[in-house]
């Protein structure tokens, strides 16, 4: 459906303007239709870099219903002293008699690093009061983040962002203990947690779980944080005894956990042919001779199954991935909601890491 803007714009301007000249705007629309209504679920700020927030509104714009309701997008231009705004409030472009049309409020805000220490001054008359608060940083800009902690209560975090995965899960852990944190990179693994928990949900499996001997997971160069959070799965879930990995030819981290009946080794590799982001694939081995295997390929999982004492099977998963606007949907759905299983696997996944 087509949609209709109100904007308003203005240079060297102040929050509280900026605020004002929402509800006034807000107010006209309601006048105008009263079947136009704010939508009040989440607010969403992003602090973004002004030479990509073009990328970002892009994606924003890809996630379709788990659109957030007010978004405050904070572009960070080097040098800016003043502040610069956009606000915008968009809605179907036609509501009848006895219809409802949701407005949706997008504030850009352009700011300058000098700005940053201080940003929550800046957010905190512009967010919809009463409203569960997500901040998205995803160029980084920890600065900014942490200003915004009094005002936040999730923190959408990517931590194969951080070219370091030792940083980036110890970012994650500082972070978790002040606030709820989404990670997109956990998200990308949900497919791949669903199949095992999965694969071992009959009743006649289930002590296999005990017998796992060998894990093995073959990642995108840049995501070994996301590795290292199944790893950290598997352990938090199954009491295994973590140590750190040792590297191995390079990227490949290798080592084992302990469980009660026996070890279990680790393996992490990265695969250099996966173009986007995530897990490429991962073999579980048990004591008893099982192989479980699952890869992705054209339109989900190759899941495998092999035992020594010669049966084999292979499969498709269907749909398994959602692509990159599908995971930040996924976030933004997940700030609502709260996942118990995060926070225990990315401790058990820091402690791979010296």
């Amino acid at each position: 459906m087509a949609t209709v803007d109100t904007v308003w714009r203005a240079t060297d301007t102040k929050p509280g303007d900026i605020d004002a000249a929402l509800r006034s705007s807000l107010s006209q629309i309601h006048r105008d239709n009263a079947g136009y209504v704010p939508a009040r679920v989440l607010n969403l700020v992003c602090v973004v870099n002004k030479e990509y927030s073009g990328e970002i509104a892009n994606r924003l714009r890809r996630v379709g219903r788990y659109h957030p309701s007010r978004t405050i997008v904070c572009s960070v231009e080097p040098g800016r002293t003043t502040l610069d705004a956009v606000a915008t409030i968009a809605a179907p472009s036609e509501v009848t008699d006895g219809q409802i049309g949701l407005l949706r409020e997008t504030i850009v805000v352009e700011c300058g690093e000098r700005h940053l220490p201080h940003l929550d001054r800046i957010v905190d008359p512009l967010v919809v009061t009463d409203l569960l608060t997500c901040v998205w940083a995803p160029h980084g800009h920890n600065e900014a983040v942490d200003s915004l902690l009094d005002l936040a209560q999730i923190v959408l975090l990517d931590s194969v962002d951080d070219p370091e995965p030792a940083d980036a899960l110890r970012r994650g852990r500082d972070l978790s203990e002040k606030v709820y944190v989404v990670d997109l990179a956990w998200l990308r693994s949900t497919p791949w947690r669903e199949r095992i928990a999965a694969t071992f949900d009959p009743d006649p499996l289930r002590p296999e779980l005990r017998t796992i001997s060998s894990v093995t997971i073959r990642h995108h160069p840049d995501s070994a944080a996301a590795a290292l959070l199944l790893i950290g799965w598997l352990a938090s879930r199954l009491d295994w005894q973590t140590t750190p990995l040792m590297a191995h030819r390079g990227l490949v981290l290798e080592g084992s956990a302990h469980a009660r009946r026996q070890d279990i080794k680790i393996r992490l590799e990265p695969d250099p042919t996966l173009q986007v982001r995530g897990l490429a694939g991962l073999t579980l081995e048990t004591a008893s001779g099982r192989s479980y295997s699952l890869d992705r390929g054209p339109g989900g999982l190759r899941a495998r199954y092999h035992h020594k004492r010669g049966t084999e099977r292979e499969w498709t998963i269907l749909g398994a991935s959602r692509g990159e606007s599908g995971i930040l949907g996924e976030g933004i759905r997940q700030a609502l909601l709260r996942d118990p299983t995060y926070t225990p696997a990315l401790k058990a996944a820091a402690t791979l890491l010296p």
